[in-house]
């Protein structure tokens, strides 16, 4: 999907920013598209590297059915190229190398989902799941069909339109947003930010739910001042309730600098609370109220979690804050 065919058998791809053109044998950015004969072919239908029942929480989403699980399936390739990649054994992987390939139909993800007990559907996660979207989306409209949930976890880097032909079926968006500068984006992942953020702005505009985290790396996009642009810009585009988690960078793939200072994810959780009303850590290991979600109407502590077990008990049936009503939680 989402290509045009240039003349001399070369095309171009629109399905994310990018715009690969390839010649006849070539294969795009993500590595997983490829040009044979003037024809795009997305290598990795339906051939996925991770299946797994997570909880919802590990998307992260906190606040889009908490405590609940979710079939997560995942490929191999990415659109983008981060130094600091935390799964670039398959994000750098292509689908005929991958070792652990395993091939699924949409029917049988679409049937795996419906017959887990305790399971809401679908998140697409692990890898990029832009660089499989024929996949999930063709999966996505079968778990919509039978009442099921579809979450895309993602680094936002698609092309407007392709995004808009997911808003029928997908309910929820987990968006990660590498930084706030363009030159970091170029830099270290090898795209760009301007288009992550009109992504961002078509989800929350579809009604779409929506959390973002950003992953805070020492030295390259810690800036304090930047990360307050930031966060005001969440809160004047997207809303001031936008779910906001920030997390701890550790040493992997071609980076080395090291682990986030735990006095850094601090104060920057300051920074963010004074524009949002919804802001988490990631990745700190006893993070106390980093963790936790309090009422921006009263203050009560609502939801409580301890690693990844979640207690809902102060809201109410409907997500709302048991002691004044605020309603905290649409997706419950």
């Amino acid at each position: 999907m989402y290509y045009e065919v240039t003349g001399n058998q070369a095309v171009v791809c629109h399905l994310c920013p990018h715009l690969c053109r390839l010649e006849d044998g070539k294969q795009g950015i993500c590595g997983v598209r490829l040009n044979r004969g003037g024809i795009l072919y997305a290598e990795n239908y339906g051939k996925l590297s991770s299946i797994h029942m997570d909880p919802i929480e590990k998307k992260p989403l906190y606040h889009f059915f908490p405590g609940s699980m979710v079939l997560s399936v995942g490929s191999v390739g990415c659109n983008l190229h981060c130094s600091f990649c935390q799964n670039w054994q398959i994000a750098r992987a292509n689908a005929s190398a991958y070792q652990g390939i395993h091939t699924y139909t949409p029917s049988e993800i679409a049937g795996l989902a419906s017959e887990r007990s305790q399971n809401i559907g679908v998140a697409y996660t692990y890898n990029e799941p832009v660089v499989f979207y024929e996949f999930m989306l063709d999966t996505a409209k079968l778990v919509s069909k039978q009442g099921g949930k579809n979450i895309m976890v993602t680094n936002g880097y698609i092309e407007a339109e392709p995004l808009r032909a997911l808003f029928p079926y997908m309910d929820a968006f987990a968006v990660d947003l590498k930084g706030f500068e363009d030159g970091f984006f170029r830099k270290y992942t090898r795209s760009e930010l301007e288009p992550v953020k009109k992504s961002l702005i078509a989800i929350a505009g579809a009604g779409k739910h929506l959390e973002i985290t950003n992953l805070v790396i020492p030295g390259l996009n810690d800036d304090r001042a930047l990360f307050n642009t930031m966060v005001l810009w969440i809160r004047e585009m997207l809303g001031e309730e936008t779910v906001f988690h920030i997390s701890r960078y550790f040493p992997s793939y071609r980076l080395s600098i090291e682990s986030t200072p735990i006095s850094t994810m601090q104060e920057l959780y300051e920074i963010a609370r004074e524009q949002l009303k919804f802001v988490y850590l990631g990745n700190v290991h006893g993070q106390g109220q980093g963790n936790q979600t309090f009422c921006p109407g009263c203050g009560e502590k609502a939801i409580g979690r301890t690693g990844y077990h979640t207690d809902i008990s102060g809201l109410d049936s409907r997500g709302n804050c048991h002691k004044c009503g605020h309603k905290i939680i649409k997706h419950i």
